[in-house]
């Protein structure tokens, strides 16, 4: 809370001398783009290039997609598991998971870099079930970043295991952790947490690892990023030293490839990120000039019929219980969500607006990494993210499966 505190009045004060400034386009580009953030040794500037933030989307041709040469049909997984596919509805793999799941199922370690919205959850859990289907003494860890991007696979795995009687568990912050303690003294075939609250329960010896044989990192470099290159790291020197490991994400940076190196055994590495971005994104800035208010460009975009389901992200807490504020004030149905709220509220809101009860959903960068919502219009960056990294994800939220997409920035 200091730390926002500390963030909205450096912002308040930046933006104030800004608007005393001219205004030119090369003036503005001489200066320092309006997203800092705190960094470890303080507060820090980044500069990215606002051109980055222009791409039109591309009509994507039919000869252009990569086509799967497998049906799920063909894989070697067993029988009740295929069935719990075909269910859902799904006949053919994405091509991460046309080339992932395979790949596990020979037990490699597997690195997959995709863009957003291609299935990467499917690629891991799918080829995990069969395995733990096969072998019931196998045991899942599977660490990501954020609460709701565990509990989003946690939905996911309870689809494709469905009339299997395996069990997964969540072990995320914010919620009841006794629990959480009852659940795992059951026994659970996978276990899915977050950094924080898996160490406190490790500390607690409520949480052995040493029986957990398979390992998965989802938006690997989003924990890294975060600060938890120590925790991963102490997570598996606890876990089994004969383990499968498998790393994925959308963006892969330095620091990922020192973990592989340490703690993986070689892996086979699929990359199926040809661009940055995803063409299904038409993307575009809109300029804030001193004449008007950044609110109220908002407000006047969002009254556009073309909004329909929009994602706003923030850079702070504060700033976003502060738009979601005046926005329903002006009439609007929205709501926040962000790493300060409780985790009842948190969980309310991301249903809310997946379920199309409110329009927008304001933001900060905790909603950016793997959350699978459907059917957003548009993402708005009302502020410019921190790097051009978290930029990817968080307009990954939109143009995911096949569908168009509409990302705006704002800029001074």
């Amino acid at each position: 809370m200091l730390c926002d505190m500390v963030i909205f009045m450096l912002d308040t004060r930046y933006n104030n001398a800004r608007v005393r400034q001219s205004h030119t386009n090369n003036d503005w580009k001489k200066r320092p783009h309006n997203n800092s953030r705190f960094g470890k040794r303080g507060f820090v500037a980044n500069t990215i290039d606002i051109n980055r933030f222009i791409n039109k989307a591309q009509v994507v041709n039919a000869t252009e997609v990569p086509k799967s040469k497998t049906s799920f049909g063909d894989f070697a997984i067993c029988d009740i598991l295929k069935r719990s596919i075909a269910n859902c509805g799904f006949t053919t793999p994405t091509p991460i998971q046309d080339r992932a799941i395979p790949a596990i199922l020979t037990g490699r370690d597997v690195i997959g870099l995709a863009n957003t919205g291609t299935g990467k959850t499917a690629a891991f859990l799918i080829p995990m079930i069969n395995k733990i289907l096969a072998n019931p003494q196998e045991k899942v860890l599977i660490i990501v970043p954020v609460r709701e991007l565990a509990i989003q696979i946690q939905e996911d795995f309870r689809t494709f295991a469905q009339k299997t009687n395996l069990f997964a568990t969540v072990i995320v912050g914010g919620a009841n952790i006794q629990r959480q303690m009852s659940e795992l003294h059951r026994g659970q075939n996978v276990v899915i947490g977050t950094p924080g609250r898996l160490k406190d329960l490790i500390t607690r010896k409520k949480l052995n690892l040493s029986g957990y044989n398979n390992v998965i990192l989802d938006e690997a470099d989003r924990m890294l990023d975060m600060g938890f290159i120590n925790d991963v790291k102490f997570f598996l020197s606890l876990v089994s030293k004969k383990r499968q490991t498998m790393l994925f994400s959308a963006t892969f940076g330095r620091e990922i490839e020192k973990l592989v190196n340490q703690f993986l055994s070689n892996p086979e590495r699929i990359s199926l990120r040809i661009t940055e971005t995803s063409k299904q994104i038409d993307q575009d800035i809109v300029r804030v000039t001193p004449s008007k208010d950044k609110f109220e460009i908002l407000y006047d975009l969002l009254n556009q019929t073309q909004f329909e389901k929009v994602l706003v992200f923030t850079r702070t807490k504060y700033g976003a219980d502060k738009l979601s504020k005046k926005l329903s004030q002006k009439g609007f149905k929205s709501e926040s969500i962000h790493g300060g709220k409780p985790h009842n509220r948190r969980q309310r809101a991301l249903k809310m607006f997946k379920e199309n009860s409110i329009k927008i959903l304001i933001a900060t960068d905790v909603a950016a990494r793997g959350l699978d919502i459907p059917n957003v219009s548009h993402v708005i960056n009302f502020d410019i993210p921190a790097t051009f990294d978290d930029y990817i994800h968080r307009i990954g939220r939109t143009g995911r499966a096949g569908q168009l997409g509409k990302a705006l920035t704002f800029v001074n």
